[in-house]
């Protein structure tokens, strides 16, 4: 019984190395289901969670506030989170075009949330995605990235974690949201 369970064990191993191996020949990075990534220009490194349960991204946010710029509608919030690197908590005010509102419903009800384009890093790539804002300080993870952004990313290892570190400045790719192309099959 020994031998067959040693067997299946090393089988597996190889499975998932030649799965790794193949992702990287294709040339889509591998992520883990927990990352570290910045938020653009902003180098606090904080952990995001890779969701694909989710559809939209989202990002711990506080104090947030819908206006009227040049007769277009803006958000003006708070990013107050827990820098990884020096575990302290820091705090940063934006101001950001409204990309769109979205509607989240759940056990709880109906949850309206506004939605702004966010830069962040992701490996050494700056990626464009689009946020939903909300108080996340009582979870875990202050971002947590969904489908919509997983899919512009690469692929996703449900059984690891920091896969990659973010490692962007001023030479690195930026992919915009307006240039990605999203697949259709991600769901509503």
């Amino acid at each position: 019984m020994r031998r067959i369970s040693s067997a299946a064990l090393i089988m597996m191993v190889a499975l998932v190395s030649t799965v790794t191996a193949q992702a990287d020949q294709d040339g889509k990075k591998v992520f883990g289901w927990v990352e570290k990534t910045t938020i653009e220009s902003w180098d606090v490194e904080m952990k995001a969670k890779l969701d694909s349960g989710a559809l939209t991204s989202s990002m711990q946010a506080t104090d947030i506030e819908n206006f009227t710029k040049d007769g277009e509608d803006w958000v003006r919030f708070t990013v107050d989170v827990e820098d990884d690197d020096s575990g302290k908590k820091v705090e940063r005010r934006y101001e950001k075009p409204l990309f769109r509102d979205l509607t989240v419903r759940g056990a709880g009800g109906r949850d309206e949330r506004p939605v702004v384009l966010m830069k962040i890093c992701m490996d050494d790539t700056v990626y464009e995605e689009q946020f939903s804002l909300r108080d996340r300080s009582e979870m875990l993870y202050p971002v947590l990235l969904g489908r919509r952004t997983i899919q512009h990313l690469g692929l996703l290892d449900v059984t690891s974690t920091f896969q990659n570190s973010p490692d962007c400045d001023e030479n690195s790719e930026v992919k915009h949201n307006k240039d990605q192309k999203d697949d259709e099959d991600i769901g509503d």
